[in-house]
Protein backbone atom coordinates (compact mmCIF):
# COMPACT_ATOMS: atom_id res chain seq x y z
CA UNK A 1 0.00 0.00 0.00
CA UNK A 2 2.85 2.38 0.75
CA UNK A 3 3.63 5.00 -1.87
CA UNK A 4 5.42 8.02 -0.43
CA UNK A 5 7.68 5.93 1.78
CA UNK A 6 9.11 3.95 -1.13
CA UNK A 7 10.51 6.78 -3.22
CA UNK A 8 12.86 6.03 -6.09
CA UNK A 9 15.73 7.44 -4.00
CA UNK A 10 15.27 4.92 -1.19
CA UNK A 11 17.73 2.04 -0.97
CA UNK A 12 16.49 -1.27 -2.30
CA UNK A 13 16.76 -2.71 1.19
CA UNK A 14 14.25 -0.15 2.45
CA UNK A 15 11.62 -1.23 -0.08
CA UNK A 16 12.24 -4.87 0.82
CA UNK A 17 11.91 -4.09 4.52
CA UNK A 18 8.59 -2.29 4.01
CA UNK A 19 7.29 -5.16 1.91
CA UNK A 20 7.93 -7.58 4.75
CA UNK A 21 6.60 -5.24 7.40
CA UNK A 22 3.34 -4.72 5.53
CA UNK A 23 2.60 -8.46 5.75
CA UNK A 24 3.28 -8.29 9.49
CA UNK A 25 0.96 -5.31 9.83
CA UNK A 26 -1.86 -6.98 7.91
CA UNK A 27 -1.73 -9.98 10.24
CA UNK A 28 -2.10 -7.58 13.16
CA UNK A 29 -5.14 -5.85 11.68
CA UNK A 30 -6.70 -9.24 10.89
CA UNK A 31 -6.27 -10.21 14.54
CA UNK A 32 -7.97 -6.96 15.46
CA UNK A 33 -11.07 -7.89 13.47
CA UNK A 34 -11.22 -11.32 15.13
CA UNK A 35 -10.85 -9.73 18.57
CA UNK A 36 -13.59 -7.21 17.77
CA UNK A 37 -15.84 -10.05 16.65
CA UNK A 38 -15.16 -12.00 19.84
CA UNK A 39 -16.32 -9.07 21.96
CA UNK A 40 -19.26 -8.02 19.80
CA UNK A 41 -20.66 -10.70 17.49
CA UNK A 42 -19.17 -14.13 18.18
CA UNK A 43 -21.47 -16.88 19.57
CA UNK A 44 -20.95 -17.47 23.27
CA UNK A 45 -19.36 -20.91 22.79
CA UNK A 46 -16.88 -19.81 20.12
CA UNK A 47 -13.95 -19.18 22.46
CA UNK A 48 -12.01 -22.47 22.01
CA UNK A 49 -11.70 -21.96 18.25
CA UNK A 50 -11.12 -18.22 18.52
CA UNK A 51 -8.30 -18.61 21.02
CA UNK A 52 -6.51 -20.98 18.62
CA UNK A 53 -7.08 -18.66 15.67
CA UNK A 54 -5.75 -15.62 17.50
CA UNK A 55 -2.76 -17.44 18.97
CA UNK A 56 -1.86 -18.76 15.49
CA UNK A 57 -2.01 -15.27 13.98
CA UNK A 58 0.07 -13.92 16.87
CA UNK A 59 2.61 -16.69 16.30
CA UNK A 60 2.77 -16.04 12.54
CA UNK A 61 3.21 -12.32 13.12
CA UNK A 62 5.98 -13.04 15.62
CA UNK A 63 7.75 -15.39 13.19
CA UNK A 64 7.66 -12.79 10.40
CA UNK A 65 8.79 -9.99 12.68
CA UNK A 66 11.74 -11.98 14.04
CA UNK A 67 12.80 -13.44 10.70
CA UNK A 68 16.54 -13.24 10.08
CA UNK A 69 15.89 -11.44 6.79
CA UNK A 70 14.30 -8.53 8.69
CA UNK A 71 17.42 -8.34 10.83
CA UNK A 72 19.66 -8.43 7.76
CA UNK A 73 17.74 -5.65 6.04
CA UNK A 74 17.87 -3.50 9.17
CA UNK A 75 21.63 -4.04 9.38
CA UNK A 76 21.98 -3.09 5.72
CA UNK A 77 20.09 0.14 6.40
CA UNK A 78 22.42 1.21 9.23
CA UNK A 79 23.83 4.54 8.13
CA UNK A 80 21.84 4.54 4.86
CA UNK A 81 20.88 7.85 3.25
CA UNK A 82 17.22 8.05 4.24
CA UNK A 83 14.87 10.98 4.50
CA UNK A 84 13.19 11.77 7.82
CA UNK A 85 10.08 9.67 7.17
CA UNK A 86 12.05 6.68 5.95
CA UNK A 87 14.40 6.91 8.92
CA UNK A 88 11.36 7.01 11.25
CA UNK A 89 9.91 3.87 9.66
CA UNK A 90 13.22 2.04 10.07
CA UNK A 91 13.46 3.21 13.70
CA UNK A 92 9.99 1.87 14.52
CA UNK A 93 10.47 -1.45 12.71
CA UNK A 94 13.88 -1.92 14.37
CA UNK A 95 12.36 -1.39 17.79
CA UNK A 96 9.56 -3.90 17.15
CA UNK A 97 11.98 -6.43 15.65
CA UNK A 98 14.46 -6.24 18.51
CA UNK A 99 11.78 -6.62 21.19
CA UNK A 100 10.05 -9.46 19.37
CA UNK A 101 13.31 -11.27 18.63
CA UNK A 102 14.01 -11.40 22.34
CA UNK A 103 10.78 -13.32 23.05
CA UNK A 104 10.32 -17.02 22.18
CA UNK A 105 7.46 -17.80 19.81
CA UNK A 106 5.98 -20.28 22.28
CA UNK A 107 5.64 -17.55 24.89
CA UNK A 108 3.87 -15.27 22.39
CA UNK A 109 1.41 -18.04 21.58
CA UNK A 110 0.77 -18.78 25.24
CA UNK A 111 0.13 -15.11 26.05
CA UNK A 112 -2.32 -14.79 23.15
CA UNK A 113 -4.16 -17.98 24.02
CA UNK A 114 -4.35 -17.01 27.69
CA UNK A 115 -5.84 -13.63 26.77
CA UNK A 116 -8.48 -15.24 24.59
CA UNK A 117 -9.43 -17.69 27.36
CA UNK A 118 -9.31 -15.00 30.05
CA UNK A 119 -11.86 -12.77 28.31
CA UNK A 120 -14.93 -15.01 28.80
CA UNK A 121 -13.70 -15.89 32.31
CA UNK A 122 -13.58 -12.17 33.15
CA UNK A 123 -17.04 -11.63 31.63
CA UNK A 124 -18.46 -14.50 33.71
CA UNK A 125 -16.69 -13.34 36.87
CA UNK A 126 -17.99 -9.81 36.43
CA UNK A 127 -21.54 -10.99 35.74
CA UNK A 128 -21.61 -13.37 38.73
CA UNK A 129 -19.47 -11.25 41.06
CA UNK A 130 -17.02 -14.09 41.50
CA UNK A 131 -13.38 -12.96 41.44
CA UNK A 132 -12.17 -16.52 41.95
CA UNK A 133 -13.37 -17.37 38.42
CA UNK A 134 -10.94 -14.81 36.99
CA UNK A 135 -8.14 -15.08 39.56
CA UNK A 136 -6.19 -17.98 37.94
CA UNK A 137 -6.15 -16.16 34.59
CA UNK A 138 -4.91 -12.96 36.20
CA UNK A 139 -2.24 -14.93 38.02
CA UNK A 140 -1.17 -16.63 34.80
CA UNK A 141 -1.09 -13.34 32.89
CA UNK A 142 1.16 -11.80 35.54
CA UNK A 143 3.51 -14.77 35.40
CA UNK A 144 3.66 -14.74 31.59
CA UNK A 145 4.18 -10.98 31.38
CA UNK A 146 6.99 -11.09 33.92
CA UNK A 147 8.65 -13.73 31.77
CA UNK A 148 7.99 -11.60 28.67
CA UNK A 149 9.65 -8.56 30.26
CA UNK A 150 12.56 -10.69 31.47
CA UNK A 151 13.20 -11.91 27.93
CA UNK A 152 13.28 -8.34 26.57
CA UNK A 153 15.45 -6.74 29.24
CA UNK A 154 16.45 -8.67 32.37
CA UNK A 155 18.35 -5.67 33.73
CA UNK A 156 15.32 -3.41 34.20
CA UNK A 157 12.15 -3.65 36.24
CA UNK A 158 9.44 -5.71 34.47
CA UNK A 159 6.76 -3.04 34.80
CA UNK A 160 8.99 -0.45 33.14
CA UNK A 161 9.52 -2.84 30.21
CA UNK A 162 5.78 -3.53 29.93
CA UNK A 163 4.91 0.19 30.06
CA UNK A 164 7.03 0.62 26.93
CA UNK A 165 4.63 -1.68 25.06
CA UNK A 166 2.11 1.15 25.14
CA UNK A 167 4.35 4.21 25.41
CA UNK A 168 7.82 3.44 24.00
CA UNK A 169 9.07 7.00 23.70
CA UNK A 170 8.01 8.43 27.06
CA UNK A 171 9.82 7.13 30.12
CA UNK A 172 7.99 5.60 33.06
CA UNK A 173 9.80 8.14 35.23
CA UNK A 174 8.28 11.02 33.24
CA UNK A 175 4.87 9.37 33.38
CA UNK A 176 5.11 9.05 37.15
CA UNK A 177 6.12 12.73 37.40
CA UNK A 178 3.00 13.76 35.48
CA UNK A 179 0.78 11.49 37.58
CA UNK A 180 2.29 13.08 40.69
CA UNK A 181 1.50 16.57 39.34
CA UNK A 182 -2.09 15.47 38.77
CA UNK A 183 -2.41 14.13 42.32
CA UNK A 184 -0.99 17.37 43.75
CA UNK A 185 -3.52 19.42 41.78
CA UNK A 186 -6.59 17.20 41.94
CA UNK A 187 -6.69 15.91 45.53
CA UNK A 188 -7.05 19.36 47.16
CA UNK A 189 -9.34 20.50 44.35
CA UNK A 190 -11.67 17.54 44.88
CA UNK A 191 -11.65 18.18 48.63
CA UNK A 192 -12.58 21.82 48.01
CA UNK A 193 -15.38 20.79 45.66
CA UNK A 194 -16.83 18.41 48.28
CA UNK A 195 -16.87 21.29 50.76
CA UNK A 196 -18.37 23.72 48.24
CA UNK A 197 -21.91 25.08 48.66
CA UNK A 198 -22.42 25.22 44.88
CA UNK A 199 -25.83 23.89 43.82
CA UNK A 200 -25.35 22.30 40.40
CA UNK A 201 -28.30 20.94 38.43
CA UNK A 202 -27.24 17.36 39.07
CA UNK A 203 -30.77 15.97 38.73
CA UNK A 204 -31.13 17.03 35.08
CA UNK A 205 -30.87 13.48 33.76
CA UNK A 206 -32.71 11.64 36.50
CA UNK A 207 -35.28 9.05 35.43
CA UNK A 208 -35.40 6.18 32.97
CA UNK A 209 -33.96 6.58 29.48
CA UNK A 210 -34.83 3.86 26.98
CA UNK A 211 -31.68 2.05 25.77
CA UNK A 212 -32.91 1.70 22.18
CA UNK A 213 -33.60 5.43 21.96
CA UNK A 214 -30.20 6.13 23.56
CA UNK A 215 -28.62 4.13 20.75
CA UNK A 216 -30.48 6.19 18.15
CA UNK A 217 -29.29 9.35 19.89
CA UNK A 218 -25.70 8.07 19.99
CA UNK A 219 -25.83 7.46 16.25
CA UNK A 220 -27.12 10.99 15.72
CA UNK A 221 -24.35 12.45 17.88
CA UNK A 222 -21.73 10.52 15.91
CA UNK A 223 -23.16 11.91 12.68
CA UNK A 224 -23.20 15.46 14.05
CA UNK A 225 -19.54 15.38 15.12
CA UNK A 226 -18.42 13.81 11.85
CA UNK A 227 -18.13 10.03 12.05
CA UNK A 228 -17.66 8.43 8.63
CA UNK A 229 -20.28 5.66 8.54
CA UNK A 230 -18.85 4.37 5.26
CA UNK A 231 -15.74 3.35 7.20
CA UNK A 232 -17.22 2.57 10.60
CA UNK A 233 -20.05 1.19 12.69
CA UNK A 234 -21.46 1.40 16.22
CA UNK A 235 -22.19 -1.68 18.34
CA UNK A 236 -22.54 -2.50 22.02
CA UNK A 237 -20.05 -4.38 24.19
CA UNK A 238 -19.53 -5.05 27.88
CA UNK A 239 -16.67 -2.54 27.85
CA UNK A 240 -16.60 0.29 25.25
CA UNK A 241 -13.68 0.06 22.82
CA UNK A 242 -12.53 0.98 19.32
CA UNK A 243 -10.90 -1.31 16.76
CA UNK A 244 -9.68 -0.72 13.24
CA UNK A 245 -7.57 1.27 10.81
CA UNK A 246 -7.87 4.09 8.28
CA UNK A 247 -10.25 2.09 6.08
CA UNK A 248 -12.41 0.36 8.68
CA UNK A 249 -12.65 1.63 12.25
CA UNK A 250 -15.47 0.49 14.52
CA UNK A 251 -16.64 1.84 17.86
CA UNK A 252 -18.65 0.22 20.62
CA UNK A 253 -20.49 1.68 23.59
CA UNK A 254 -22.91 0.55 26.27
CA UNK A 255 -26.18 1.88 27.63
CA UNK A 256 -27.49 2.35 31.16
CA UNK A 257 -31.13 3.40 31.31
CA UNK A 258 -30.46 5.46 34.41
CA UNK A 259 -27.41 7.27 32.98
CA UNK A 260 -27.76 8.62 29.42
CA UNK A 261 -24.80 10.98 29.82
CA UNK A 262 -22.52 8.00 30.38
CA UNK A 263 -23.44 6.52 27.02
CA UNK A 264 -23.09 9.86 25.24
CA UNK A 265 -19.66 10.64 26.65
CA UNK A 266 -18.37 7.10 26.17
CA UNK A 267 -19.55 7.12 22.54
CA UNK A 268 -17.83 10.46 21.94
CA UNK A 269 -14.69 9.12 23.66
CA UNK A 270 -14.56 6.14 21.30
CA UNK A 271 -15.24 8.46 18.37
CA UNK A 272 -12.00 10.27 19.23
CA UNK A 273 -10.09 7.00 18.94
CA UNK A 274 -11.80 6.22 15.65
CA UNK A 275 -11.09 9.64 14.18
CA UNK A 276 -7.40 9.16 14.89
CA UNK A 277 -7.34 5.81 13.09
CA UNK A 278 -9.47 7.05 10.21
CA UNK A 279 -7.25 10.12 9.86
CA UNK A 280 -4.05 8.15 9.35
CA UNK A 281 -2.58 8.35 5.83
CA UNK A 282 -4.31 5.78 3.62
CA UNK A 283 -1.32 5.58 1.31
CA UNK A 284 0.80 4.38 4.23
CA UNK A 285 -1.49 1.56 5.39
CA UNK A 286 0.72 -1.28 6.57
CA UNK A 287 3.74 0.90 7.38
CA UNK A 288 4.70 2.73 10.59
CA UNK A 289 3.79 6.01 8.89
CA UNK A 290 0.24 4.71 8.63
CA UNK A 291 -0.01 3.63 12.29
CA UNK A 292 -0.99 5.63 15.36
CA UNK A 293 1.66 6.99 17.71
CA UNK A 294 0.97 4.72 20.68
CA UNK A 295 -1.50 5.03 23.52
CA UNK A 296 -0.84 8.36 25.21
CA UNK A 297 -1.44 10.10 21.90
CA UNK A 298 -4.41 7.83 21.15
CA UNK A 299 -5.95 8.65 24.51
CA UNK A 300 -5.32 12.34 23.92
CA UNK A 301 -7.66 12.14 20.94
CA UNK A 302 -10.46 10.34 22.78
CA UNK A 303 -10.17 12.52 25.89
CA UNK A 304 -10.06 15.69 23.79
CA UNK A 305 -13.35 14.82 22.13
CA UNK A 306 -14.95 13.47 25.29
CA UNK A 307 -13.98 16.32 27.63
CA UNK A 308 -12.91 19.43 25.75
CA UNK A 309 -15.71 19.03 23.21
CA UNK A 310 -18.33 16.66 24.67
CA UNK A 311 -18.38 18.14 28.17
CA UNK A 312 -18.07 21.78 27.09
CA UNK A 313 -20.80 24.37 27.59
CA UNK A 314 -20.73 25.11 23.85
CA UNK A 315 -21.39 21.47 22.97
CA UNK A 316 -24.36 21.22 25.33
CA UNK A 317 -25.83 24.33 23.73
CA UNK A 318 -25.69 22.37 20.47
CA UNK A 319 -26.73 19.02 21.93
CA UNK A 320 -29.62 19.88 24.27
CA UNK A 321 -32.19 20.44 21.47
CA UNK A 322 -31.04 17.17 19.84
CA UNK A 323 -31.55 15.28 23.10
CA UNK A 324 -35.03 16.78 23.31
CA UNK A 325 -35.81 15.52 19.79
CA UNK A 326 -35.15 11.94 20.91
CA UNK A 327 -36.45 12.31 24.45
CA UNK A 328 -39.31 14.84 24.43
CA UNK A 329 -39.55 14.54 28.21
CA UNK A 330 -36.09 16.10 28.53
CA UNK A 331 -36.57 19.74 29.54
CA UNK A 332 -33.15 20.71 30.87
CA UNK A 333 -31.53 23.93 29.72
CA UNK A 334 -28.08 23.80 28.09
CA UNK A 335 -26.58 25.23 31.29
CA UNK A 336 -28.30 22.60 33.43
CA UNK A 337 -27.17 19.83 31.10
CA UNK A 338 -23.62 21.23 31.17
CA UNK A 339 -23.63 21.25 34.97
CA UNK A 340 -25.00 17.71 35.18
CA UNK A 341 -22.43 16.42 32.68
CA UNK A 342 -19.60 17.96 34.71
CA UNK A 343 -20.65 17.19 38.27
CA UNK A 344 -17.93 15.74 40.49
CA UNK A 345 -19.21 12.56 42.10
CA UNK A 346 -18.68 11.76 45.75
CA UNK A 347 -19.63 8.11 45.47
CA UNK A 348 -18.85 6.82 41.97
CA UNK A 349 -17.00 3.51 41.86
CA UNK A 350 -16.85 2.97 38.09
CA UNK A 351 -13.94 4.43 36.11
CA UNK A 352 -15.73 4.76 32.77
CA UNK A 353 -18.58 6.59 34.53
CA UNK A 354 -16.27 8.83 36.54
CA UNK A 355 -16.22 12.59 36.33
CA UNK A 356 -13.34 14.39 34.71
CA UNK A 357 -11.45 14.94 37.97
CA UNK A 358 -11.86 11.83 40.12
CA UNK A 359 -11.23 9.77 36.97
CA UNK A 360 -7.50 10.17 37.51
CA UNK A 361 -7.60 8.73 41.02
CA UNK A 362 -9.24 5.65 39.47
CA UNK A 363 -6.21 5.46 37.18
CA UNK A 364 -3.72 5.88 40.02
CA UNK A 365 -5.32 2.98 41.92
CA UNK A 366 -5.07 0.65 38.92
CA UNK A 367 -1.54 1.79 38.17
CA UNK A 368 -0.35 1.09 41.70
CA UNK A 369 -2.03 -2.34 41.85
CA UNK A 370 -0.79 -3.61 38.50
CA UNK A 371 2.71 -2.27 39.16
CA UNK A 372 2.80 -4.17 42.47
CA UNK A 373 1.41 -7.31 40.82
CA UNK A 374 4.10 -7.30 38.15
CA UNK A 375 6.86 -6.48 40.62
CA UNK A 376 5.80 -9.39 42.82
CA UNK A 377 4.75 -7.19 45.75
CA UNK A 378 1.10 -8.26 45.50
CA UNK A 379 -0.56 -11.63 44.94
CA UNK A 380 -3.50 -11.97 42.54
CA UNK A 381 -5.67 -13.39 45.33
CA UNK A 382 -5.20 -10.19 47.36
CA UNK A 383 -6.28 -7.80 44.59
CA UNK A 384 -9.94 -7.40 45.71
CA UNK A 385 -9.04 -6.39 49.26
CA UNK A 386 -6.22 -4.06 48.20
CA UNK A 387 -8.47 -2.54 45.53
CA UNK A 388 -11.21 -1.84 48.07
CA UNK A 389 -8.75 -0.40 50.59
CA UNK A 390 -7.30 1.98 48.02
CA UNK A 391 -10.76 3.16 46.94
CA UNK A 392 -11.54 3.95 50.57
CA UNK A 393 -8.22 5.75 51.01
CA UNK A 394 -8.20 7.78 47.78
CA UNK A 395 -11.89 8.32 47.07
CA UNK A 396 -13.56 7.80 50.42
CA UNK A 397 -15.81 5.02 49.10
CA UNK A 398 -15.64 1.22 49.27
CA UNK A 399 -17.00 -1.21 46.66
CA UNK A 400 -19.56 -3.69 47.99
CA UNK A 401 -18.91 -6.17 45.17
CA UNK A 402 -15.95 -7.13 43.02
CA UNK A 403 -18.07 -6.52 39.91
CA UNK A 404 -18.09 -2.82 40.72
CA UNK A 405 -14.57 -3.10 42.07
CA UNK A 406 -11.58 -4.93 40.66
CA UNK A 407 -13.56 -6.76 37.93
CA UNK A 408 -14.94 -3.65 36.24
CA UNK A 409 -12.18 -3.16 33.63
CA UNK A 410 -11.35 -5.47 30.73
CA UNK A 411 -7.64 -4.63 30.44
CA UNK A 412 -6.20 -7.27 32.77
CA UNK A 413 -8.11 -10.00 30.93
CA UNK A 414 -5.99 -9.05 27.90
CA UNK A 415 -2.82 -9.01 30.01
CA UNK A 416 -2.44 -5.28 29.33
CA UNK A 417 -0.20 -4.25 32.23
CA UNK A 418 1.20 -0.76 31.73
CA UNK A 419 -1.84 0.48 29.81
CA UNK A 420 -3.67 2.43 32.52
CA UNK A 421 -1.22 5.35 32.97
CA UNK A 422 -1.76 6.29 29.32
CA UNK A 423 -5.34 7.36 30.12
CA UNK A 424 -4.17 10.15 32.41
CA UNK A 425 -1.23 10.99 30.17
CA UNK A 426 -3.69 11.26 27.30
CA UNK A 427 -5.92 13.64 29.27
CA UNK A 428 -2.95 15.87 29.99
CA UNK A 429 -1.91 15.81 26.34
CA UNK A 430 -5.48 16.51 25.22
CA UNK A 431 -5.53 19.77 27.17
CA UNK A 432 -2.26 20.87 25.57
CA UNK A 433 -3.44 20.00 22.06
CA UNK A 434 -6.84 21.64 22.51
CA UNK A 435 -5.22 24.82 23.84
CA UNK A 436 -3.00 24.94 20.74
CA UNK A 437 -5.97 24.30 18.44
CA UNK A 438 -7.96 27.07 20.14
CA UNK A 439 -5.08 29.46 19.52
CA UNK A 440 -5.07 28.71 15.80
CA UNK A 441 -8.80 28.17 15.06
CA UNK A 442 -10.80 31.37 15.18
CA UNK A 443 -13.60 31.11 17.79
CA UNK A 444 -13.34 27.36 18.25
CA UNK A 445 -15.94 27.36 21.02
CA UNK A 446 -18.37 29.21 18.75
CA UNK A 447 -17.80 26.70 15.98
CA UNK A 448 -18.56 23.84 18.40
CA UNK A 449 -21.75 25.63 19.43
CA UNK A 450 -22.80 25.82 15.78
CA UNK A 451 -21.89 22.21 15.01
CA UNK A 452 -18.98 23.20 12.76
CA UNK A 453 -16.41 20.51 13.51
CA UNK A 454 -14.45 20.48 10.27
CA UNK A 455 -11.85 23.04 11.44
CA UNK A 456 -11.02 20.94 14.51
CA UNK A 457 -10.93 17.75 12.44
CA UNK A 458 -8.57 19.41 9.99
CA UNK A 459 -6.30 20.77 12.73
CA UNK A 460 -6.00 17.39 14.44
CA UNK A 461 -5.48 15.62 11.14
CA UNK A 462 -2.73 18.00 10.06
CA UNK A 463 -0.95 18.20 13.41
CA UNK A 464 -1.42 14.69 14.81
CA UNK A 465 -3.06 12.06 12.60
CA UNK A 466 -1.18 12.66 9.36
CA UNK A 467 2.22 12.01 10.97
CA UNK A 468 1.58 8.38 11.92
CA UNK A 469 4.66 7.26 13.84
CA UNK A 470 7.04 9.69 12.19
CA UNK A 471 7.75 11.51 15.47
CA UNK A 472 8.46 10.25 18.96
CA UNK A 473 5.82 11.23 21.52
CA UNK A 474 7.37 14.42 22.87
CA UNK A 475 8.51 15.47 19.40
CA UNK A 476 4.96 15.06 18.09
CA UNK A 477 3.65 17.30 20.88
CA UNK A 478 6.32 19.87 20.02
CA UNK A 479 5.35 19.75 16.33
CA UNK A 480 1.70 20.29 17.21
CA UNK A 481 1.96 22.82 20.04
CA UNK A 482 5.45 24.34 19.90
CA UNK A 483 6.45 23.13 23.38
CA UNK A 484 7.39 20.00 25.31
CA UNK A 485 4.73 17.72 26.76
CA UNK A 486 3.74 19.35 30.07
CA UNK A 487 0.91 19.15 32.59
CA UNK A 488 0.43 22.93 32.85
CA UNK A 489 -2.38 23.20 30.30
CA UNK A 490 -4.39 20.46 31.99
CA UNK A 491 -4.07 21.96 35.47
CA UNK A 492 -4.98 25.43 34.16
CA UNK A 493 -7.97 23.99 32.29
CA UNK A 494 -9.44 22.10 35.27
CA UNK A 495 -8.75 24.93 37.71
CA UNK A 496 -10.58 27.42 35.51
CA UNK A 497 -13.48 25.13 34.56
CA UNK A 498 -14.21 23.63 37.96
CA UNK A 499 -13.33 26.81 39.82
CA UNK A 500 -16.18 28.48 37.93
CA UNK A 501 -18.59 25.56 38.33
CA UNK A 502 -18.05 25.11 42.06
CA UNK A 503 -16.98 28.59 43.12
CA UNK A 504 -13.61 27.47 44.47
Amino acid sequence: MATEATSTDAPEAYAALLDRYERISYLGTASGVLSWDQQVMMPEKGTPARSKQLSTLASLRHELLTDDEIGSLLSELEGADLDDKQAASVREIRREHERAAAVPRELVEEISETASEALPAWEEAKETDDFETFEPYLEKHVELKREYAEQIDPDRGPYEVLFEEYEPWLSLERAEEILAELRETLVPMIDAIRESDADLATDTFEGEWDADVQEELSREILSVIGYDWDRGRLDTSSHPFTSGNQFDCRVTTRFDESDPVGAMTSTIHEFGHAQYNLGLPQSEFGTPLGESRDLSVHESQSRLWENHVGRSRSFWELLSPIVNDYFPEFDGTPQEAYEAANQVYEDNLIRVEADELTYHLHIVIRFEIERDLVRGDLEAADVPEVWNDKYEEYLGIRPETDSEGCLQDIHWSHGNFGYFPTYSLGSVMAAQLFAAAAEEIDDLEGKIREGEFDPLHEWLSENVHAHGKQYRTNDLVIEATGEDFVADHFTEYVEEKYGELYGI
